[in-house]
């Protein structure tokens, strides 16, 4: 075990040894394993949640089977962020996939949607630490400059899971039960946690932290408040309603005093000092639209898939892959062009625009729309995810001093997760209400009444035994409700468009951390081998 000092900059005077192109791929497969889990339930019930609903009803709380997720890893990240300096990423990134199958074992015996949602958000808090901690390793183990070479087996992990969770959720729903979407985390788990075990030998800063506990209350409690507005505002209430009005309320005054804490507390979970670093304020609000945007087109497409075209959830999962290939194709492209250029600028820039062109062309799909011109459209907004997904997380990690690794990269998965959240939330809610309109307009008015039980709680077999009137006025009632909730997306990708341009390229460091000198000395900071 090797300890030693920090120098008077706050700079560690250990430099753990450079790893050879072999090591580093060991290393990551065991992370890519971890991102692996966390990933896959972000998109597996995608396919399988019109069935899960059809079982064990509860359409209106659909959205929250994913949101609860999403709030969970989102409001846990930045925790994780501190905890990783304080005890080792490798013991918090074990943690987090051990918490993340109890979680899905949990959820997997479910018998209502309300304890799928409580269990979902179990897995949530493990997910939290997987995706900040393995990206935080990925910060220690190589420099700004050479992360670029090794984007693309990240984009893989992420386009790979959404991809397979589709699929996976498509194949274990249509033959052998859709608790087996979260059962199947179980093998990939236990293979993660034995290799983790084995190869991840990490160079460990431990730093004396202070957890900030009433932040991360108020953090989670006003996330939670204003999701819950959003997501019954227009719906189950009315949008003036007291209940709605009240929750807002209650989340902008717990957004308050969340501000406030931060100023004061000497370790605050979302430090407000880093948004004075350019790179990490525009990155910030990069990854909240993206978050949305991306999160509403894997919720969605699926359902329009499985509705409207009438395919069955295996098919819809397959269906999505050419969003997936774009990601990949784009994501590994920009990923070695920054090692080879050390610029990174143009690529969210450029991403944003497709991502805009995307959303408008999906926002076309109709009832007669071939699919073939679906994958096309799914494609073109696949490749301008892979532009933006992880080059902004390597702008980030170039632009922060070493010691706030961490914390800088749990901020841009926070804003990210938070995005995802907001834009399932957001578009759910659209969703919902365009519905309600919709049915009225498109659905034979003998039918209407028993439609929402029959019809919408119904598995995607049971909807092709509708009468041909119903089920052609509930698909165009969908269509027609899908075509709004991407039509009102596109704001939010054109807002990231204009706040890409606010980038500046900063020189790609070949070292893995520098310190500035406008930043304070730091404590003295011990710096060991992790076994």
């Amino acid at each position: 075990m090797t300890e030693r000092n920090a120098t008077a900059e706050g700079q560690p005077d250990f430099t753990p040894p450079q790893l050879t192109h072999r090591q580093v791929l060991v290393i990551f497969s065991g992370l890519m394993l971890g991102m692996l889990l966390a990933a896959l339930d972000q998109t597996v019930l995608a396919t399988a949640l019109p069935t899960i609903v059809g079982e064990l009803g509860g359409i209106d709380h659909l959205s929250w089977v994913i949101s609860a997720y999403l709030l969970a890893s989102t409001t846990s990240v930045p925790i994780y962020g501190k905890l990783g300096d304080l005890y080792g990423r490798k013991r918090l990134f074990q943690f987090g996939i051990g918490l993340f199958l109890v979680g899905s074992v949990l959820a997997g015996v479910s018998q209502s949607m309300t304890q799928i949602i409580l269990f979902r958000f179990v897995q949530g808090l493990g997910a939290g630490g997987l995706m900040v901690t393995s990206q935080a390793i990925i910060g220690d183990i190589l420099s700004p400059r050479d992360r670029g070479r090794y984007i693309g087996y990240l984009a893989i992990v992420f386009a790979f899971s959404s991809v397979a969770g589709p699929l996976i959720g498509g194949l274990f729903t249509d033959h052998i039960g859709w608790r087996w979407v979260f059962y199947v985390n179980l093998p990939i788990g236990l293979v993660a946690l034995f290799v983790t075990s084995r190869v991840l030998h990490l160079p460990k800063r431990r730093v004396e932290h202070k957890i900030d506990y009433p932040g991360a209350l108020l953090l989670t409690g006003g996330i939670s408040t204003i999701l819950l507005a959003m997501t019954w505002g227009g719906h189950q209430y009315a949008w003036d309603s007291r209940t709605i009005v009240g929750l807002f309320t209650a989340g902008v005054i717990l957004v308050g005093l969340l501000l406030f804490q931060e100023t004061r507390a000497p370790e605050p979970i979302l430090p407000l000092r880093l948004f004075r670093n350019r790179t990490y304020g525009v990155s910030s609000v990069l990854g909240i639209c993206q978050g949305m945007v991306m999160f509403g087109a894997l919720a969605f497409v699926p359902l329009y898939l499985q509705v409207v075209k009438g395919v069955s959830a295996t098919e819809s999962g397959l269906r999505t892959t050419p969003m997936m290939v774009g990601m990949i194709i784009t994501a590994v492209f920009s990923g070695r062009m920054i090692s080879n250029t050390g610029r990174y600028r143009q690529y969210p820039i450029m991403g944003t625009a497709i991502i805009s062109i995307g959303l408008a062309l999906l926002s076309t799909m109709a009832v007669d729309t071939n699919l073939v011109l679906v994958a096309a459209f799914m494609l073109v907004f696949g490749l301008g995810m892979g532009f933006v997904m992880q080059v902004i997380t390597i702008a980030v990690q170039n632009s922060v001093d070493y010691r706030d690794m961490g914390t800088a990269t749990a901020g841009v998965n926070f804003f990210r997760s938070m995005g995802g959240a907001l834009g399932v939330a957001t578009f759910g809610s659209i969703l919902n209400n365009r519905l309600d309109l919709n049915l009225a307009r498109f659905v034979p008015a003998d039918a209407l009444a028993g439609l929402s039980t029959r019809a919408l709680t119904s598995s995607p077999e049971r909807l092709r035994e509708l009468p041909p009137a119903v089920l052609e006025g509930l698909r165009q009632a969908f269509s027609q409700s899908l075509h709004t909730v991407f039509l009102l997306a596109i704001p939010v990708a054109l807002i990231a468009f204009a706040f890409s341009w606010l980038l500046h390229d900063e020189p790609m460091r070949e070292t893995r951390g520098a310190v500035r000198a406008e930043r304070p000395p730091a404590e003295p900071v011990a710096v060991q081998l992790q076994d």
